[in-house]
């Protein structure tokens, strides 16, 4: 069931939202060559809870970690690990927290020093394909228009997209209804309403979007060894349009 929230419920999503950007952007200063991903979990847990907010992730569904951080063709869930940070590697990291009872979510991928001409596109089509996908959260769409466009900007920039992890709605919960898949036919799913609040999340392959869990049984990687990237905003459908929560202003 879809449950629709109130512009005072909305309100305090943003506070929660809010805060896992500004533990994302302290993270993208930090993540840099030499640098651990083991690191960066340990401050994005000191930083949550310096806002007196709870890691989201951590002990979720049994995941030990308050950081999801995915480097190269790790595609999503990804472990942090104490190995460091190299000239090259594109790192995607996907945060939430709970505060005051309501759930914000968040993910980017960055360069880490200077990267290939192929993740750098893959990093900007990704971002692109989410921002097409947010442009058509408004009142009467179906929820399969966001999926229809963020394929087929991905695809149109000569990338594919990950069928097996989809978006989701987000309120109280870490995932609620709907599934929100990154493909599919426009027209399909829930009519789009005000005080939906969605999670949408592309992850983008540089090769085929067929992915692999490895026996830690969360990191997902890319079955051919190519390149993934990820970005996620956490977005209210309003009457005016799409309202982006997990953005500083």
């Amino acid at each position: 069931m879809v449950i629709v929230k109130s512009p005072k419920e909305i309100e305090k999503m943003r506070v929660a939202n809010r805060i896992v950007a500004e533990i994302l952007g302290r993270l993208r200063e930090e993540a840099k060559p030499g640098v651990s991903t083991l690191e960066l979990d340990a401050l994005s847990e000191k930083l949550c809870r310096q806002n007196k907010a709870v890691p989201a992730f951590k002990g979720y569904r049994g995941y030990p970690f308050c950081l999801c951080a995915s480097v190269n063709e790790q595609v999503v869930h990804g472990f942090p690990a104490s190995r460091p940070l190299c000239e090259g590697d594109i790192l995607s990291m996907d945060y939430g927290v709970s505060y005051k009872g309501f759930f914000g979510d968040s993910a980017i991928t960055i360069a880490i020093g200077e990267v290939s001409e192929e993740a750098r596109r893959l990093i900007k089509s990704t971002e692109q394909a989410l921002l097409v996908g947010i442009s058509l959260v408004e009142e009467g769409r179906r929820l399969s228009d966001i999926s229809h466009a963020i394929q087929k900007s991905a695809e149109g920039d000569g990338f594919s997209v990950v069928r097996k992890f989809v978006g989701h709605g987000i309120g109280r919960s870490l995932h609620e209804d709907p599934q929100i898949p990154n493909y599919g036919t426009p027209g399909q799913g829930p009519v789009l309403r005000a005080g939906m609040t969605l999670a949408i999340e592309p992850m983008v392959n540089a090769g085929g979007h067929e992915v692999d869990v490895l026996s830690d049984g969360w990191t997902a990687v890319t079955r051919d060894g190519s390149l993934s990237a990820h970005f996620e905003h956490t977005v209210a459908v309003t009457e005016n349009g799409p309202l982006v929560l997990s953005l500083i202003d």
